[in-house]
């Protein structure tokens, strides 16, 4: 065992004294020991229940015959740090929570890991942990949240709060109507209910083969989530004493079933950003220019909030991520041989699943389209590729053309928006925003929102080197590249110039000329940094493009 190191031996005496000064036994101690990295905060609702999660795990791990040793992961609430200088800590957090993690299993020598994650960059941080250090692990997440309920009984969430705010400045929502949401969008611990970034990392996760079936959309409030997270820690003890490690799951088949599934159940497009980090962990590489080839072959089946007003416990009542996987199987979308975390294979553990409710699930033969949730765009304007969660776009703006409306920050463009700035048939291009940019690549769900929400949604398009949340909706175009700090065609967009976009198709056009781009681009100088000191600074020099997940390098 890995904690041999720390317990075997007159030479690790001193190292075993410390065991006991934590108060454990010599039978504790010769039992295999078990990290469980627990993202308890009472800062992020996703979290503020995990104690009690992490405690059913320690159980389930104590039953099997280990003993669990907690630390802790860090994790930031998108929708807190939203809108203000927090975003930017946002993405980058995802390293932080790697790389601390690396730390503490490698100076503790654990001969397994637990990960109890929940939130954006928790959980793809988590991944990429497991990947790196590659012993023993497995997650159980703390769960979704239930759907809220408005005072007439329309069922609500997140994504409606942050549109309710846009409606009131369109003057269509009075300040009574926002309290509404308010107070009942979110009812629950649990991270946000529909098909955001957390959800979808969460349901990847349990795609992947990383974890227990439920992982994604058993609500966290349920005492079935208590049980998943017993049987977690009893299922640890099984993957190290058959030594079943990370890497052995995730391969390159299994990230393709993961983007198979990603594709189905419309995820939302941070899962470009962080699928391809995590896999870079694992040593296996993602091209983005293949998520198109994945899409063309896999229907979408799910439109759950932001796309449609389905939220993840209908998703869990509907028979969950693996109802889902049914249905990729029945035409072969997916390879069914590969060992996941569960000890068996994908089709043993897909053995007897059904498909529940095919109006939550569409069945494979009547999906609501031929095409996966996600599109890659290319074009003069992101030679490096450009994404948008099709399926969460009106069919009137799946082609657009119109004029470039050009801001150099996010708080810039939200100003033009509530001002009444933006008409319909613009294109608003936010810049300046991506990994390096930012830097910390913002999320844009306050603008995105914000066009929804003052009824622009079917006219308006939005394009940024920055990325969005889970649940922005409308056509949403982010993570170009180059970005703009790196001297990329975004950053030589002039106010008027005509951008067209075919989704469809997978196009995305600056309609200028190569000629006077070259004289753009001769006369551009790259900003000062925004940020000249501490993390955000440090990142800022290290990190990659959107298009290879935003890794440091």
């Amino acid at each position: 065992m890995l904690s041999d190191n720390i317990k075997k031996g007159v030479d690790k005496a001193p190292n075993l004294s410390l065991l006991y000064a934590l108060g454990f036994t010599k039978e504790e101690i010769e039992r295999p020991l078990i990290g469980v990295v627990s993202s308890f905060s009472e800062v992020v609702p996703g979290h503020m229940h995990l104690d009690k999660i992490t405690q059913a795990v320690k159980d389930g791990i104590r039953a099997a015959g280990g003993t669990p040793i907690m630390f802790p992961a860090i994790a930031v609430c998108d929708g807190i740090a939203m809108g203000h200088v927090g975003m930017k800590y946002s993405l980058v957090s995802r390293e932080l929570i790697a790389d601390s993690t690396e730390a503490m299993a490698m100076a503790h020598q654990f001969d397994g890991l637990v990960m109890i994650p929940n939130c954006d960059k928790n959980v793809p941080g988590l991944l990429m942990a497991a990947a790196r250090l590659n012993i023993p692990a497995i997650f159980c997440a703390g769960g979704p949240m239930l759907a809220g309920r408005l005072k007439d009984g329309r069922r609500t969430c997140l994504s409606h709060m942050f549109e309710a705010v846009g409606a009131y400045h369109a003057g269509k929502l009075d300040e009574a109507g926002v309290e509404d949401y308010t107070e009942n969008a979110c009812p629950s611990c649990g991270s946000c209910s529909g098909m955001y970034t957390a959800n979808s990392m969460n349901c990847l996760t349990e795609a992947i083969g990383m974890s227990l079936r439920g992982n994604g959309t058993i609500p966290a409030p349920y005492s079935a989530r208590i049980r998943l997270a017993k049987h977690t820690g009893m299922k640890i003890m099984e993957l190290v004493e058959k030594n079943i490690r990370p890497r052995d799951i995730m391969t390159a088949s299994a990230f393709k079933n993961a983007e198979t599934v990603d594709m189905a159940l419309g995820c939302s497009t941070n899962t470009m950003l962080h699928l391809p980090a995590i896999a870079h962990e694992a040593g296996v590489e993602i091209d983005l220019n293949k998520a198109n080839n994945i899409s063309s072959q896999t229907p979408n089946l799910c439109h759950l909030a932001p796309a449609g007003d389905t939220f993840m416990e209908d998703l869990d009542l509907a028979g969950g991520v693996y109802a889902v996987m049914t249905e990729l199987a029945k035409k072969d979308l997916l390879d069914l041989d590969l060992i996941t975390a569960t000890g068996k294979t994908v089709r043993e553990n897909l053995e007897g699943v059904k498909n529940l409710n095919p109006e939550i699930i569409r069945p494979i033969n009547n999906p609501y389209s031929e095409t996966g949730g996600i599109a890659v765009l290319k074009g003069n304007l992101a030679p490096d590729g450009c994404v948008v969660k099709r399926s969460a776009v009106a069919p009137e703006m799946m082609t657009h053309e119109g004029p470039a409306r050009v801001f150099d920050s996010e708080d810039e463009a939200i100003a033009a928006i509530f001002g009444h700035k933006i008409k319909s048939g613009d294109v608003v291009v936010i810049r300046y925003e991506g990994p390096k940019g930012g830097p910390g690549m913002r999320e844009m769900l306050n603008p995105t929102s914000a066009i929804c929400g003052m009824g622009l949604g079917e006219s308006v398009a939005l394009i940024t080197d920055g990325r969005f949340s889970g649940a922005t909706r409308g056509a949403s175009i982010g993570h170009v590249s180059p970005e703009a700090a790196s001297g990329g065609t975004i950053a030589l967009v002039h106010e008027g110039d005509i951008i067209a976009i075919d989704i469809n198709n997978c196009k995305i056009e600056l309609k200028v000329d190569e000629q006077e781009l070259a004289k753009r681009k001769a006369a551009w100088k790259c900003p000062e940094p925004k940020i000249k000191t501490g993390y955000l600074s440090r990142y800022a020099k290290l990190v990659s493009s959107a298009d290879k997940g935003a890794i440091l390098e």
